[in-house]
């Protein structure tokens, strides 16, 4: 490799795998910036996986591949939403990934490049490796015989399965929530943090559903490098897409539902204390009522000069609130 070739420091960090597939032959693993020279190499496939690769190497295997300076700078620069775009060397796909640390999510992304006899990855962000589907695609060379489109399908495969692997992770956290809001009511958690999985809910729904609509464009629409027999399986990763987003918004519902019933609990608590509040002030007015007529300090007042008057107001008083007593029990107020 000449000077003008050199790579830039790390960059050796960033291959996370560099492999020619062949049909009947073992996996090779070829250096990065030779694997343009394996591309016509019959029904060989050329597998390229990088992460948080330089923009300067980027750049360099780019050229290498063959690819133009359009799609060199749309590889370079990082996403934020998912696309697709066809070139005519290379069929862009972009995913945006997303991992649960704790309770919260980290997002990430995953850049698919299809091109003839190669494909082209690209993780940067929250993600996993691919390693698995590597050793399972091995385990098929048929599959991989196939061409790089169907790799990319598998692998989108692979991204749903992990989407819903980190929705389960979410769904316990929005039950422990449902149960905490049932028996304790708003006050059992932190209003702020049932915001928030709401809003995580609502950005993961928002950064995956165009996966849908992206899957759906790869499986009616002709592109250069996506072959007509491998649609089908962007159409059944529509699907699966459309059930996480659906997943996505039944959860964010039962979050607003438990949010809903809590305070229809809370109204209900506080109509009752407000009912015995209200029993007891009726019950306490008697003798309030009764002491406050008689610490008039009239002269002339019913009872002031007989013997048993004073018993008798007590008698009368206590069974006033005795009769009030029996009545709003009886009702349901105490």
């Amino acid at each position: 490799m000449s000077n003008a070739e050199k790579l830039p420091d790390g960059v050796d960090e960033s291959v996370v795998a560099s492999v020619l597939y062949r049909p009947g032959q073992a996996p090779l693993s070829v250096p990065v910036m030779e694997a343009g020279r394996h591309l016509g190499e019959p029904g060989g496939l050329v597998w390229v996986g990088l992460k948080e690769p330089d923009p300067a190497m980027l750049r360099q295997l780019g050229e290498k591949l063959g690819f133009s300076p359009k799609a060199i700078e749309e590889v370079i620069e990082p996403h934020r939403r998912p696309k697709v775009a066809d070139y005519e060397s290379v069929t862009q796909i972009v995913a945006i990934t997303f991992k649960i640390d704790g309770t919260r999510p980290s997002f990430g992304e995953t850049q698919i490049l299809i091109g003839k006899g190669f494909l082209l990855t690209i993780r940067r962000g929250a993600s996993s490796p691919y390693r698995e589907l590597r050793e399972r695609l091995e385990s098929s060379p048929d599959i991989l015989a196939r061409g790089s489109d169907y790799v990319a399908s598998a692998l989108l495969d692979l991204l749903v399965d992990r989407y819903m692997a980190a929705l389960d992770k979410l769904e316990a956290g929005v039950e422990k929530i449902e149960q905490q809001f049932l028996l304790g009511g708003s006050r059992g958690i932190d209003v702020h943090a049932l915001y928030r999985q709401r809003r995580d809910l609502l950005r993961i729904h928002t950064l995956i559903s165009p996966m849908a609509e992206i899957c759906r464009r790869l499986s009616h629409v002709e592109m250069s490098n996506v072959d007509r027999k491998a649609r089908s399986y962007f159409g059944e990763i529509a699907d699966r897409v459309l059930r996480a987003n659906e997943f996505i918004t039944s959860q964010r519902e039962a979050l607003a539902f438990a949010f809903e019933a809590s305070l229809m609990l809370g109204q209900s608590q506080q109509t009752d204390i407000t009912k015995r509040l209200a029993a007891w002030a009726a019950i306490l007015a008697v003798p309030t009522a009764i002491a406050g007529i008689y610490g008039m300090n009239f002269q002339f007042m019913p009872e002031l000069h007989w013997t048993y008057g004073y018993p008798l107001v007590l008698g009368v008083t206590a069974a006033i609130c005795a009769v009030l007593f029996w009545r709003f029990r009886k009702s349901g107020w105490l």
